[in-house]
């Protein structure tokens, strides 16, 4: 097998990122950290910054 290195470029992190982030306001939501309406607020606002991410090209790419 050849040694393939991961790229360093910050926009393929960026992804994996956010999709954390939902995951994490969806656990605060349910541990009621976060009220019932912020939630239902602030995942369409990650799902539309994770489809902004997909559709920028990356240089490296």
């Amino acid at each position: 097998m050849e040694n393939q290195q991961a790229c360093a470029c910050k926009h393929h992190k960026v992804v994996p990122m956010c999709i954390m982030l939902i995951g994490f306001v969806f656990l605060l939501g349910e541990m009621n950290i976060f009220t019932s309406g912020f939630v239902s607020i602030i995942w369409p606002i990650l799902l539309i910054v994770i489809g902004a991410t997909k559709m920028a090209k990356c240089k490296c790419c």
